[in-house]
Formats: structure tokens, sequence, C-alpha cells
């Protein structure tokens, strides 16, 4: 069996690989008479589109995303949306050597090994580029959201983190990197351009919230907001962990430090700390939902790196063609999109149960 859908009533399906002629997404499930227009989902795919920098790869796509079904005179019909984007700037020449051996870290031998050959041209359905499909179905996700705000940034990079004593966020849309910490985004100009120099590349940390999201969405056991939040973003290519709240650090507490207060509110409890990202029971609580997701270093890098051929010869091996020196700093919009399509799904799922309860 293949697995290329993701959710349960607003559900969306990626298709494509990084050098076919398109990628895009269908988005089903999605309520009729929404407004909808290539504008609305234009801006989120410019935010992760290549080429917008030094520190990004220099591949050259526009990311103009077509909108191809499910919208008659600017509104959703209900039926399934379809969604493409075409690749124009694609080299595959640049993975002759790709072909002969595997990169270490990447989903080569994976691959390989699970269906007896793959698409090496810049490594098909595990490249990034697939992720282009997920921010165009994450803006239809966001029309079903109009309470809720969602905004992602990078923490950090290559282990230099910011100061939150100088969070920002008006600093998040001034910097190549969508730091809200200014001093730190200067330093990360230095830290990154080293690894691409270097022909390397350095791992990130990126930050979600979503402010607005009610008490009352998820579900016990099976269907945890938070569970579902975490397949989601471990879905993302080249993330390897995934922290609701506290995560890891509330490991370091001691019960009376982990807990939320609360106190009588205007509408419901008033939570005196958030050390729970939201959620609590699989169900959120009304308080901001808060994940931070961490961002392997590319795997693709000019460094060469000790490896075996497809007939199982040692070799060494490098990767031609244009790469992110840092993929995390692309990778912001995306757990914003991921974080869109679960909480929609969410609301529908609260709806059909519990309507307006």
């Amino acid at each position: 069996m293949s697995f290329n859908t993701f959710g349960r009533v607003f559900r969306f399906s990626t298709w494509g690989e990084s050098h076919g002629p398109a990628i895009g997404a269908v988005v089903d499930g999605c309520p009729p008479g929404l407004p909808l227009s290539e504008a609305d989902i234009q801006p989120f795919l410019d935010k992760r589109k290549p080429g917008t920098s030094k520190f990004t790869t220099q591949r050259r796509e526009p990311d103009e995303v077509r909108i191809l079904s499910g919208v008659f005179e600017g509104r959703t019909t209900g039926t399934p949306i379809s969604l493409m984007i075409e690749n124009t700037d694609q080299r595959s020449k640049d993975y002759s050597d790709v072909a002969k051996a595997y990169r270490p870290g990447h989903a080569d031998y994976a691959y390989d090994a699970k269906y007896g050959f793959r698409d090496y041209r810049g490594g098909g359905r595990s490249s990034a580029r697939e992720t282009a499909s997920r921010v165009a179905a994450g803006a239809v996700a966001r029309l079903v959201l109009p309470e809720v705000d969602i905004f992602a940034y990078v923490s950090e990079i290559g282990g230099d983190a910011i100061d939150y004593a100088r969070f920002d966020a008006a600093e998040i849309g001034n910097n190549p990197f969508f730091c809200p910490d200014r001093e730190a985004a200067q330093r990360w100009e230095q830290l990154v351009d080293d690894a691409r120099k270097d022909g390397s590349s350095l791992g990130a940390v990126v930050e979600c919230v979503a402010s607005g999201v009610p008490a009352g969405w998820g579900a016990p056991l099976y269907a945890k907001l938070d569970s579902e939040l975490a397949a989601a973003m471990m879905s993302i290519n080249a993330v390897k962990g995934v922290e609701i709240g506290d995560g890891f650090a509330a490991a370091r507490l001691r019960g009376e430090e982990n807990a939320d207060p609360m106190r009588p509110g205007e509408d419901g409890p008033a939570f005196l700390a958030n050390h729970a990202g939201g959620i609590a029971g699989g169900i959120s609580t009304g308080q901001p939902v808060k994940l931070r997701v961490a961002f392997k270093p590319t795997s693709s890098i000019l460094i060469p790196v000790e490896t075996v051929t497809r007939e199982g010869e040692a070799s060494d091996i490098i990767t031609k063609g244009r790469h992110d020196p840092c993929v995390g700093i692309r990778g912001v919009p995306v757990v914003e999109a991921m974080m869109a399509l679960v909480l929609a799904d969410q609301k529908l799922l609260h709806r059909a149960q519990c309507g307006s309860v």
C-alpha cells in the first residue's frame, strides 16, 4: 500500500516528484462556499520558494500555483480542490553520481530497499520540493480557521539559539531566517554562509504557535491533537524531532513546576502557565498551541562522505547541484501549513461529533 494522504475529514494528498513536470495536492473535505483564488495561496508559497537569498538553494522556481478544480465563481464547491505547481528549473544531470551510490543521511538506500529501484533525481518524493504542495494545501486549510492565528519562526540554527528576552515578532519578516531576534539573525548570516562555502549544511529548530484555538478540539487516545500534530510534523522531510509545549524539558521538572495553574476567568479558567503547549489529554485547552520541530542538516553536501554503491562496493560521494545549506529555514512555512491542516481537520471532527457544544 502507498500512503500519500493525510487527515480524516479535511484530507489532502500530495503528488509529483522533485524533477518531474509538476507537483501538487488534492484537498478533499473542504467546506463549500469559502472564497478561494490563486492569490489566497501564492503568498504562502512565496515564503517557501527557493532562490530568495544566498542562504537557500539557488534553484529558481516561481512556484506559481494553479487551481484546477473545486472552485466555481471564486468559491469552493465542496468537491476536491486540485492544486498544481509546475517544476521549471530541474537539473537532473547534477544527480548522475547519486544514481550509482547512496547519499548517507538521505532516503536513497531506504527507498531502494523498499521498492527495488528509486528516482535518484533530487530524491523524487523524498525531496523537500514536495513540501510546496503542503504549503498550498495549508493555505486552503487556513480558510477553515478564521479564528486562529498561526505563525512560526526559526529559534535555533547550528546550535546557536535566539535570546527570548529579545523576541520581537515584527522582526520575523525582516530577515531571511524568519528569526524574531535581530542579533541572532545577524550572527546566523555568517554561520550559514560559512557552512555554504564549506559545502556543508546546518540543522535548525522551528517553533510554531497557533493562538485562538478554542478549548475542545482533539479527542482522547487515538485522535489526540498533539499526536496528530506530531505525526504531521514528523512527516515533513528532514524533520527528526517534535516537542509539544515544554517537550523534553518537562521530564526535568517536578510536578508542581510542570502544572499549568488555573484561576477563575471571565470565559472559563485563566491559565497561569502553558507548559502543556495548549493541549491536555489530547484536547485543546484554549491556550496557544505551541510546538518545536527539529530539522536535520541537509544530507546533500559537497564534502566527501563514505558510502557504498548499489552493487555494495565501498565508495565516497559528494552531491553536486543546488541545495539548502539549512533546510530548516524554508521549513517555517511548511510547519505553519501542517499546523493549519491538522487544526482544520480537528475543527471539522469536533463539529461533526459535538456540534455547537
